[in-house]
């Protein structure tokens, strides 16, 4: 299993693709065109919207800019490429087979490709399944499911079309990243923090889920819409992820606490004292409610 996983890891990240991937979730449906290049350690993409309000995403490493047409504004910021199709996976790290099982379920094609299908069962009721579609040569996700218990395909995302080894140029994607021209560049405040500096622990670790990184967000970001002082503490188990966002209660902004799901991304929303709580992720609504009672305030 930890050959596979390093594999498709390894695929997601070097290789050089054109496509068009789409993402079903319930009766939405959504699309958009991605360039992918890599020189050496150097990844660098372009993310174009194909639905919805205009909106292109240039990626170098971590430094991700993001240009929204309609309000000429363009957000800079540092950020983790936590679960971004086709890098399904936080890292190559054989530690996942701890909570997950993996059956090969067959081939097929997908955009003319012909694909592995490999079953990731959870061994536990905090995450969910997921069926990945991998191409022969390469180990390249192309197709990934999100299944529920029953088994019911809570989202998907699949390339329509694919162009693998395609002639994507590192220096014309950074000179259109770099053409700010007509755009008011925001770029919100983010100070990498920790949270037992930052006054927050668990009770009890979440199995598999561990702390990736932390955040706090001093400033306020207009195209976002994020809010004053808020602290993102962010966990996965090499899969799914999930962010605790801790900032103050507002009476005026923050109404009953609640759960809501959307495809496979659920949320949760509650009072803790002084602060108000949101925990998001791919997980199943109980792993969410799990993080909110083991976190507590330690000063």
């Amino acid at each position: 299993m930890g050959e596979w996983l390093l594999r498709m890891h390894e695929a997601s990240r070097k290789r050089t693709y054109i496509g068009t991937f789409v993402v079903s979730v319930g009766s939405s449906m959504s699309s958009a065109r991605i360039w992918h290049v890599c020189d050496g350690e150097q990844q660098m993409e372009r993310v174009e919207t194909l639905t919805g309000a205009p909106r292109s995403t240039f990626r170098r490493n971590e430094q991700v800019l993001t240009f929204f047409p309609d309000s000429r504004v363009a957000v800079s910021e540092r950020r983790e490429s936590f679960g971004l199709f086709p890098n399904l996976l936080q890292s190559g790290d054989a530690s996942i087979a701890r909570f997950y099982s993996l059956r090969p379920a067959g081939h097929e094609r997908v955009a003319g490709f012909e694909t592995d299908v490999i079953q990731l069962r959870p061994r536990d009721k905090l995450r969910f399944a997921y069926q990945v579609w991998t191409e022969k040569k390469t180990g390249l996700v192309v197709k990934l499911q999100t299944l529920n218990f029953e088994g019911q395909v809570l989202e998907q995302a699949a390339f329509s079309d694919l162009q693998l080894d395609a002639p994507v140029s590192m220096a014309r994607l950074s000179q259109m990243m770099g053409n700010t021209e007509g755009y008011l560049v925001e770029t919100p405040d983010l100070v990498k923090t920790t949270a037992v500096a930052e006054g927050w622990a668990l009770k009890a670790p979440v199995p598999g889920f561990q702390p990736m990184s932390c955040y706090r967000r001093p400033g306020a970001s207009a195209a976002e819409g994020r809010h004053d002082n808020t602290l993102q503490w962010i966990f996965s188990d090499g899969l799914a992820t999930v962010s605790l966002f801790l900032e103050d209660f507002d009476s005026r902004r923050h109404s009953q606490p609640g759960a809501q799901a959307l495809g496979a991304t659920h949320t949760l929303t509650r009072r803790l004292g002084d602060w108000w709580l949101t925990v998001v992720g791919e997980v199943p609504q109980q792993t969410l409610l799990t993080f909110a009672q083991a976190l507590e305030r330690r000063k």
